[in-house]
């Protein structure tokens, strides 16, 4: 009788510190370590300890879990986080993942009305790109819609796959929100494709991060073309777990996302048993 074994597959998971909130960057590195997850990917932010390189490292030595990657402060609330001048904040990512050993910095596009900025990215990405081995990821974004109207917030795109960089981050949360299709942008990203965030979506104006399985998109599919393509970056498990009653459940959910990923990466490199 044959029967199908999985041969183990080179992708590691990570988890991002951020599908802990509200609780703390050092809560990530716990559940992370307690689950069996490969690695934490940090989201700068306003937590002091996600700014701090050498809290980081005792950290990630104490629970023995690797900072696969970094993402510098993109977001809103992020503004004053590393310096207000974004370029400023993208040296600081990059020292901060040299220092700590992550491969990759995870960075959005600019918004809008960063408009020098928005100029000079994609030949300043470039520019970071070339004086470091490490990664510098630009992550797809999505349209902000409000009823029936929708509003271009990012710059040069949302859909970065319309500008040339050496790397992308692929978010399905994202792909959901902009309702496009993620696998189509996957195939434009191609071997550029450097880095996943993982989570589902339904295609709301909201920005759901589902865990992997309970909205719409392709996680499936994806994780399984990227075991067979021989992708080597990490995918990152980044989903909202606001809701959660309590610690128990954000961790049930954290461990089904964990689940859900490695059952899915093994599914393409499945082998006959003699």
């Amino acid at each position: 009788m044959v029967t199908d074994v999985a041969e183990p597959t080179d992708v590691r998971i990570a988890l991002s510190t951020a599908s802990v909130y509200p609780e703390s960057t050092a809560t990530a590195f716990e559940i992370a370590a307690r689950l069996g997850y490969d690695g934490v990917e940090v989201m700068v932010w306003t937590d002091p300890v996600s700014q701090d390189i050498e809290a980081l490292r005792r950290l990630s030595d104490y629970h023995g879990i690797p900072i696969l990657a970094v993402h510098a402060p993109c977001l809103l609330i992020t503004q004053r986080v590393w310096s207000t001048d974004p370029w400023t904040k993208l040296r600081r990512a990059r020292a901060a993942a040299e220092k700590l050993g992550a491969s990759t910095v995870v960075v959005h596009p600019p918004f809008r009305w960063q408009r020098q900025y928005a100029r000079d990215f994609v030949d300043g990405i470039w520019r970071m790109a070339d004086e470091t081995d490490v990664r510098f990821a630009v992550e797809n974004m999505y349209p902000w819609r409000y009823r029936d109207r929708e509003m271009l917030a990012y710059a040069p795109d949302w859909d970065v796959t319309n500008d040339d960089y050496r790397h992308f981050t692929i978010d399905l949360s994202h792909t959901a929100t902009a309702r496009t299709d993620a696998l189509g942008m996957v195939d434009r990203m191609a071997d550029r494709l450097g880095h996943v965030h993982l989570a589902d979506g339904r295609g709301s104006a909201k920005d759901e991060h589902l865990v992997p399985g309970r909205g719409t998109q392709p996680c499936a599919e994806l994780l399984e073309r990227l075991a067979r393509t021989g992708f080597d970056g990490h995918v990152v498990i980044e989903v909202n777990t606001r809701r959660a009653m309590s610690g128990a459940e954000r961790e049930a959910d954290l461990a089904e996302a964990l689940a859900f990923t490695r059952e899915h990466l093994a599914a393409a490199v499945r082998v006959p048993r003699r």
